[in-house]
């Protein structure tokens, strides 16, 4: 039984398809608070939520998969949550019947197995309730596809079947098999045989039940090893574990099948979990989320309304501000304005919403549409470290050359006060010729920088397609956070910080 939750023709996996720049991105775009938001203190549902947002889908098509399937999610979250609940269930099972176990002959072997499966048969039933519950109720792709799996696979005859088949396995009248003689007068050929339905009239039993207490029993075809001989019953035991080993064997596929598919179950549906506790969080505090529109890698699109910083949101107790922005066409996005109006905010949730449109999840907006991007890069400023070894213009250099190496067509890359560690000229000069070679290569940039010679040259040399935003600042000098189309200015309000800073501490 396959899950298919993740992708339509493959399991999803821990650890592939990583970035290497998952510490950047992680630090950048405060990803830390958006899977503690998703994992609400569970471990394994962080590790599953980190991969799955990393491991960026690459075509609409499987973006649109997971969403319609997630959408689902959303219209029945008790119903997910009751299908995740029995996968831990049955995970759990195994754990209680090895908590008992010491050896690992076949008889222990079989014992383990018929524990696990009689502990799994109510997850199971469960699991079939609550698909034939939900087929009508549920249109996406993965979703009609499993339930329909579940329905055909663990239909009532086979749920009576593997408890017929259980019981017998408990052997409680005993094991018959039959065997040949081999080499050296050895045992071999050990075939284990179903034991027969006994069928006795009353007096077959009473006569039976008086040979026994007088003796008189056909002996003929019994040997009975004395209670004090150990190791006659430890030969009966070999015997007995010769002929039902490759019946242990088989039980233990069937039962490690199972539990595999349990296994499956728990990560994949994890991802959704996860997406759940997400949205109840953001429905709390009544923001919007959408599900985007994933365009074609060579389709230059970027449009949203009312988008926000979702990261922010989640550590504030007030909504958040969000943006309108129309980028559709356009490869160079330069940022500018006053101090504290939301620049890098901004910047942190366009790579947020790309991250979250391309794990299939919902976007932290209004609504939102772009192009589906090769990879997501962000070199952001760092603060002071006393431990660096040389300056930090050398730093941002060394960072940017790793990006470098690493960057492809049609990525996105969102830089961050780049280069405003050495002087206007010379910073300018440099973050010219760097973001002049990305876009000639087909990189989308977003740039937040106070850099006016930098800035203002983009605005008159038009060597791309451009957008120039710039942070809102009302004549009072308040910041609305809001970001509007406009011309750089030679200022960035640093005046309205200092008199904050000294009529307050005054």
């Amino acid at each position: 039984m396959n899950v298919f939750l993740m992708y339509r023709d493959r399991d999803f996996r821990l650890g592939e398809n990583l970035p290497l720049n998952t510490a950047a991105l992680t630090e950048d775009l405060d990803l830390n608070i958006l899977l503690d938001a998703m994992a609400a203190d569970d471990s394994f549902l962080r590790e599953v939520a980190k991969n799955a947002l990393l491991a960026s889908l690459r075509d609409p098509e499987s973006i649109l998969y997971r969403q319609q399937i997630l959408s689902d999610c959303l219209s029945a979250p008790k119903a997910i949550r009751e299908i995740y609940a029995s996968a831990i269930e049955a995970i759990e099972s195994e754990r209680k019947v090895w908590s008992l176990m010491w050896e690992r002959d076949a008889s222990s072997a079989l014992h383990r197995s018929t524990e696990v499966l009689q502990l799994c048969a109510n997850p199971l039933r469960r699991l079939r309730r609550i698909a034939e519950d939900n087929i009508p109720r549920f249109g996406s792709e993965g979703f009609k596809r499993f339930f329909a799996m579940i329905s055909t696979e663990l239909n009532e005859d086979y749920m009576q079947s593997i408890e017929e088949r259980l019981e017998q396995l408990e052997f409680h009248n005993g094991v018959l098999m039959s065997a040949g003689l081999g080499g050296g007068c050895k045992g071999g050929d050990y075939i284990l045989h179903e034991m027969p339905a006994i069928k006795q009239t009353w007096l077959e039993r009473v006569r039976d039940w008086l040979g026994d207490l007088t003796g008189k029993a056909d002996p003929a075809f019994v040997y009975e090893v004395d209670e004090r001989d150990e190791a006659g019953f430890r030969i009966l035991g070999d015997l007995r574990a010769q002929g039902i080993v490759h019946v242990a064997t088989a039980l233990t596929q069937s039962t490690d099948h199972i539990l595999n598919f349990f296994r499956m179950l728990r990560l994949e549906l994890g991802f959704y979990i996860g997406c759940l506790n997400l949205h109840e969080r953001l429905s709390q505090k009544e923001e919007p989320v959408c599900f985007s529109e994933a365009l074609r890698t060579d389709d230059a699109g970027f449009q949203c309304e009312g988008l926000y910083d979702v990261c922010l949101s989640l550590r504030l107790d007030e909504r958040t501000v969000g943006n309108d922005v129309n980028c559709h066409g356009k490869s160079l996005i330069v940022i500018t304005g006053a101090n504290r109006g939301g620049k890098s905010t901004f910047l942190r949730s366009v790579g947020l919403a790309h991250l979250m449109m391309q794990c299939g999840m919902f976007v932290a907006a209004e609504s939102f549409h772009a192009n589906v991007c090769r990879g997501i890069y962000t070199h952001f400023k760092r603060e002071d470290d006393v431990t660096m070894q040389s300056g930090k213009l050398d730093e941002e250099l060394s960072r940017m050359s790793t990006i470098a190496d690493a960057i492809l067509p049609g990525s996105i890359i969102l830089l961050n006060e780049s280069f405003a560690s050495t002087n206007e000229r010379e910073g300018s000069e440099i973050a010219t010729q760097i973001v002049s070679a990305f876009l000639k290569m087909g990189i989308t940039v977003f740039y937040v920088t106070h850099l006016f010679a930098l800035s203002d040259g983009f605005y008159h040399a038009g060597i791309a397609p451009a957008l120039f935003l710039r942070a809102e600042r009302l004549s009072d000098g308040r910041r609305t956070f809001h970001l509007l189309e406009g011309q750089p200015l030679p200022t960035s309000y640093g005046e309205d910080l200092f008199q904050l800073i000294f009529e307050t501490a005054g």
